[in-house]
């Protein structure tokens, strides 16, 4: 896989019209999604865009997610949208009516879900920045990671129990928005399996705001993510009541390898500024945090394709599909010999080096699949933030050669400008909306060119996972409300075939 480098020319006029984006989408303490079709702030959209900030200034960075935080919820949950101002947006806050839940923050308006935990590993970046750069910037985003780090820990530590309750090492996804990839085909066998209710009527804005409606989701598939939203608000955005009634409870490998990811960084940060030691404290959490889910990540490969599976905890079935979360393990380690076999399978001809595709980089479904649909959303399009994830972990594990070639397929993808939300990968058309934020920022972060720290060794150890039916399983279900669907106990772990 070889792409040349942009030109000088081609790098300062990308560099200068991703900044412009950035600037035109800031709303002060924050930064929109885009303009039009996502006029909010996002969770894991802000991870990313401050990472881009960050090259330019890191103050701004820092309060990007110092605003994110200000939706955090009692729970440690951080949401998926914050709502700072009325729009055209759906679904709203009055479609979410989070109100019903006692956790929710006081005086702002929030979603009712999360998303992926890509937020320290920002702030790890930021930092990074900051020290270069030393001075101010550096005592700004010390003084920043002290006076966060609890809440980070939160954030982390409600994943890995409300979201984990019985120690599978996966972290549990209550609607496909969770997972950041909305309609992949990870997921349709768990949506085929849901019937939707008696809900209220709704009118789409997004379909405004994109050329062609076959881009998006359906009409049907609409209807599916807002009959979940239903039975999340019946649930009062209970998780356990969730997943005692809720239709779609799935264990999801990306937002596990993320948030083991991010558990290591935020260890790795406590111990460099002296914050949370001792046996019981944030560091120690963190590192036990980590190596639960990068073991239920590992776990989860299926031996024969190389990649990861996310689990339906409905059915306790493996869902194998050959989806870019497939590359999990990538982004946690733990083992450097799948890290070697899946570096091989991401560059290789079912993946970046398909012979159809414009630029060699991250798809968001592999080409040889049956799945693969060249312009819907996350059924087959390239996403820039996929691209990078996947530069990231490659250089976070020694790979720099193969994370640079990603850059430099990334960067010639974007040499456009349009910074659009995501490609078409056979002809390499702009999709979705234009002037995306993350798009934008992730040009900066690439052009910056940075090689973060290498992580440190780990190793797989399937034994620090307690066992999968936990002891406390009949007194849990024993205090359950009554099922509407679903199993009436909990699934086992399936076993590795």
């Amino acid at each position: 896989m070889t792409v040349a480098q942009p030109s000088a020319v081609e790098i300062g006029l990308m560099a200068g019209r991703a900044g412009y984006v950035l600037r035109a989408n800031d709303r002060g303490a924050f930064t929109v999604a885009s303009p039009t079709l996502y006029p909010h702030m996002w969770s894991w959209d802000a991870g990313f865009v401050a990472l881009g900030i960050a090259t330019v200034s890191v103050p701004r960075a820092l309060n990007e997610l110092r605003s994110l935080l200000s939706g955090q919820w009692a729970t440690g949950m951080i949401p998926h949208i914050l709502f700072h101002s009325p729009s055209d947006y759906f679904p709203g806050p009055e479609r979410w009516r989070t109100q019903v839940a006692a956790a929710r923050p006081a005086g702002v308006l929030t979603s009712g879900i999360c998303q992926p935990p890509i937020h320290v590993i920002a702030l790890s970046r930021i930092l990074h920045d900051a020290r270069r750069k030393g001075g101010a910037d550096q005592e700004l985003a010390e003084e920043f990671v002290r006076e966060t780090f609890d809440s980070w820990l939160a954030w982390h530590s409600y994943l890995a129990t409300a979201r984990d309750p019985y120690s599978y090492g996966l972290v549990e996804i209550h609607h496909g928005w969770e997972s950041g990839m909305d309609d992949s085909p990870r997921w349709d066998a768990a949506y085929a399996n849901v019937r939707v209710g008696d809900m209220p009527p709704f009118v789409r804005a997004d379909l405004a705001h994109v050329a062609d409606p076959s881009q998006r989701p359906t009409d049907a598939e609409y209807a599916t993510y807002l009959w979940l939203l239903e039975q999340k608000v019946h649930a009062r955005y209970d998780d356990a009541v969730y997943r005692a009634t809720g239709d779609f409870v799935m264990g999801d490998v990306l937002v596990s390898a993320l948030l083991a990811a991010a558990s290591d960084l935020l260890a790795d940060m406590g111990e460099e500024l002296g914050i949370g030691g001792g046996a019981s404290g944030g560091v120690e959490q963190s590192r036990a945090i980590a190596r639960r889910f990068r073991t239920g990540v590992l776990r989860s490969v299926n031996p024969e394709t190389g990649l990861a599976r996310d689990l339906d905890l409905r059915t306790g079935t493996w869902l194998d599909v050959e989806s870019a979360a497939g590359f999990a393990p990538l982004l946690c380690g733990g083992d450097d010999a799948l890290t070697r076999r899946q570096r091989d399978l991401l560059l290789g001809p079912r993946w970046c080096g398909h012979s159809r595709l414009r630029w060699p980089v991250v798809p968001s479904v592999s080409p040889a699949s049956p799945a693969f649909r060249e312009q819907t959303y996350w059924r087959g399009p390239q996403w820039p933030v996929l691209n990078w994830l996947m530069a990231w972990a490659l250089n976070r594990s020694g790979e720099q050669e193969a994370a640079n070639q990603l850059r430099l397929a990334g960067l010639s993808q974007l040499v456009d400008c349009d910074f659009a939300e995501y490609y078409q990968p056979v002809t390499g058309e702009t999709l979705g909306s234009r002037d995306q934020s993350w798009t934008a920022a992730i040009a900066l972060d690439f052009l910056a060119a940075r090689r973060p720290a290498q992580r440190r060794p780990v190793r797989w150890l399937t034994s620090e996972l307690p066992r999968i039916t936990p002891t406390q399983r009949a007194a849990d279900l024993a205090a359950r409300p009554p099922r509407t669907r679903g199993p009436a106990t909990t699934p086992e772990m399936p076993r590795i075939p």
